[in-house]
């Protein structure tokens, strides 16, 4: 992937994990049932993603992330 569509997809993702956040705070509605949305889970699958991106973004920086080698 490269540097815009990297930098586009975490904006998404964190526009996402907000919303997630925003819909999983509000008190349940008895009237209307159980939720049917796991809000929390999915925020949380989001910013793991967006971890995963950030990393991605750095090593596209030139920042070197991984393991390095031994000699």
């Amino acid at each position: 992937m490269d540097l815009p569509f990297t930098v586009a997809a975490l904006a998404v993702l964190l526009i996402l994990a907000v919303v997630c956040g925003w819909r999983g705070a509000r008190p349940a509605n008895i009237l209307k049932g159980p939720r049917m949305m796991p809000w929390r889970p999915l925020m949380m699958v989001c910013v793991v993603a967006m971890m995963l991106l950030l990393v991605h973004l750095l090593n596209l920086l030139g920042m070197q992330t991984g393991n390095q080698t031994r000699y």
